[in-house]
């Protein structure tokens, strides 16, 4: 089965991957190095997917503003 979470522009990636990281450390959550995510707690995982999604869509707004 394919995976629906295919970048659109996959030149983007390093820049997410930094992004998760940042908004990690904001939270105080610790994020393993080696990229295996599966000790992290579910409501761990969707906080840092909740604040992206909240910075990608100030980044966009911003963008649509000009600004």
């Amino acid at each position: 089965m394919a995976s629906s979470n295919q970048l659109v522009v996959p030149q983007a990636s390093a820049a997410l991957d930094r992004l998760k990281y940042e908004v990690a450390q904001e939270l105080g959550i610790a994020l393993p190095q080696d990229g295996y995510g599966g000790n992290l707690l579910t409501k761990d995982a969707g906080s840092i997917g909740g604040s992206i999604t909240r910075r990608l869509v100030q980044i966009a707004e911003q963008s649509l503003a000009g600004k």
